[in-house]
């Protein structure tokens, strides 16, 4: 998306603070980014929302994946070039989240 990430994370530890990721993530991307560009990139703020304990990871991930497609940037799953995930493949994402939905 042009305008604003859309980031499933999930934290694997007792001591795990989404506040301080975000600071972080935001702190070492925007610096990244102002020095190739002179511009910031980040807002103040953002929108989390925690998962249920019934909610698949996988389906949430698949919406974030569909996004472009429904926004009319790409034509297909995986042809945005932020698409991924450092634990599933694609593939295994769109599996699981299809054999969520079957289950529903």
């Amino acid at each position: 998306m042009p305008d604003h990430l859309h980031l499933l994370v999930e934290g694997l530890s007792d001591d795990s603070c989404l506040p301080s990721f975000m600071f972080r993530l935001k702190q070492q991307t925007g610096f990244i980014y102002r020095r190739m560009t002179c511009r910031s990139l980040w807002q103040s703020g953002y929108y989390d929302r925690v998962l249920r304990h019934e909610e698949v990871s996988a389906t949430v991930c698949r919406y974030i994946l569909e996004n472009p497609v429904r926004a009319g940037l790409t034509s297909a799953v995986g042809e945005s070039p932020y698409a991924g995930s450092d634990v599933f493949t694609l593939e295994e994402i769109m599996d699981t989240a299809l054999a969520a939905r079957s289950q529903d």
